[in-house]
Order: C-alpha cells, then structure tokens, then sequence
C-alpha cells in the first residue's frame, strides 16, 4: 500500500488512540516515538508535494472498496482537509470502541451481533472514503500551486 497524507494521518489518529487507552509506561514511550516518526512523516510528505518532488499521481492512493451500496449507507465526507481529518479522528474512535465489543464477542446478545458487524463494516467504509478525500483535497492543492508557482515566478521575473 502506498503511504499518502490520508494513510499517514489515519495512523497517527489511531496512535493517538492508542496512547489514550494505554497505561504500559514502555508502550507508551514505543508509542510517543511512533507519533513523532508521523509527525515527521507527514512534514517530509507534506514538504515533497510542495517542493514538486512527489508526481501528482503519487499523491492518492484510492481505497476502490468493492461493496454492494443499497442497504450500506456510508456518510458523505467532504470539507476541508482539517475537517476531514477532524471526521477521520472520529470515525477511528467510533471504529476503535465498536471493536472493542469484538474482543468480547461471546458476551454480545445473539440479537446484536449483527449489528456490532455491520457497524464495523460501515465505519471502516467512512474511514476510507475520509482518507480518499484527504488525498483527493491535497492532490488538488498541490496541483493548483504547481500551477500558480509557474505564473507567480514569471510575474516576478519581470519586475
């Protein structure tokens, strides 16, 4: 799989989540360097799309999930990337707790598996479409600055 801002920012909320929900003083340390590592990362990331180092086509990743829509209503994602990343954040907590009840899966009423299932299929559905459009926002944003840049060096070069 390839590594894009929606991946990358996808595994720091999901370490985030982990330190939240962790008490081990040594996975916290293995955890707080993880999160640095992404932080750096997404910075390097962030930093090749701009500088042009990254092809435009590099910049997404589609997850193309292959499900069938009627009866798997997912929400729709959009915004900026910050909200979109804001959603992202939720949607692995949602994710996060509704697996928790998975660990423990004997102890759901029969009546309600189902249900635990298909909530997880659902969010893991959002959760990919949030990171499709942080990769589809950023591409468009480094398109756009790759197309202003060229403008904005000729303006300057004649003055």
């Amino acid at each position: 799989m390839a590594e894009t801002l929606g991946f990358l920012c996808d595994k720091l909320t999901i370490v985030k989540l982990k330190q939240w929900h962790s008490e081990d003083p040594e996975r916290l340390k293995i955890l707080s360097i993880q999160e640095k590592q992404l932080e750096n990362e997404i910075d390097e990331f962030i930093a090749a799309a701009i500088a042009g180092h990254t092809p435009i086509d590099r910049l997404t990743f589609a997850a193309n999930k292959v499900y069938k829509k009627e009866n798997n209503q997912v929400p729709d994602v959009a915004g900026s990337i910050g909200e979109v990343f804001s959603q992202l954040a939720h949607v692995n907590c949602q994710l996060w707790h509704e697996q928790e009840k998975v660990y423990e899966f004997e102890k759901i009423p029969v009546e309600d598996k189902d249900k635990v299932v298909k909530q997880l299929a659902l969010l893991n559905l959002e959760r990919n479409k949030c990171i499709d459009r942080i990769d589809g926002q950023f591409q468009k944003l480094i398109q756009n600055l790759h197309t202003i840049n060229p403008i904005l060096s000729d303006i300057q070069s004649c003055t």
